[in-house]
């Protein structure tokens, strides 16, 4: 699709959870285009569950890809962005980054956690010229259920927001775009994005 529309893409296989991987990732889109401009750090899980009950693997694979994956792809990419004057990351986070419910308290540590990360970095690549965005959506129609391991919560949640129209990934990508399209002097810090059902 991106060929078609006369843009060039390339794609890489990684594990975000894997330092050298997301380096790899960076330095590959770098070598191969000639200039990062744009992060977007999306890979995630959403292990839901209780914290008594809990399988606390879950709960390092949530922390090794939806938190130190970011930092680590961020911490690759940041170079090249203050190298050419400029760039911008944007990091998906969740409503749950925002609150937690009795399920989500593993998840929610992650999302606080890229929030807590985000404004730091904010902070500190603005004089480059670098902006940092947080997205923040609320339930999507993805495939993030399909990975709960506690099955009463799967069941549950699924239960919950097969009440609800979910958000489609385009409407999270059109807040991507919103916010990297701003002109420059403008850094768009947060979106919040829920569907209109979600309470």
């Amino acid at each position: 699709r991106v060929t078609d529309a006369g843009g060039r893409a390339e794609v890489v296989v990684a594990d975000v959870a894997d330092e050298a991987q997301a380096r790899l990732a960076v330095e590959h889109a770098v070598s191969a285009l000639g200039r990062l401009d744009i992060l977007v750090n999306n890979a995630g899980l959403m292990l839901l569950g209780p914290v008594t009950d809990a399988d606390t693997t879950d709960w390092r694979r949530m922390i090794d890809v939806n938190l130190l994956g970011l930092m680590y792809a961020t911490h690759a990419a940041i170079p090249h962005m203050r190298g050419q004057g400029g760039g911008h990351v944007v990091n998906v986070s969740s409503v749950s980054g925002r609150g937690a419910s009795p399920t989500s308290a593993g998840y929610s540590a992650t999302k606080w956690g890229v929030g807590g990360f985000s404004e730091g970095l904010r902070q500190e690549v603005r004089t480059h010229r670098v902006r940092v965005t947080v997205i923040e959506p609320g339930v999507v129609a993805t495939e993030l259920t399909d990975h709960i391991t506690h099955q009463e919560t799967k069941s549950a949640y699924e239960g919950r927001i097969g009440q609800i129209t979910p958000l489609e990934p385009e409407d999270v990508a059109a807040a991507v775009v919103y916010a990297v399209t701003q002109p420059e002097r403008v850094n768009v810090n947060e979106i919040l994005i829920r569907p209109l059902d979600q309470g």
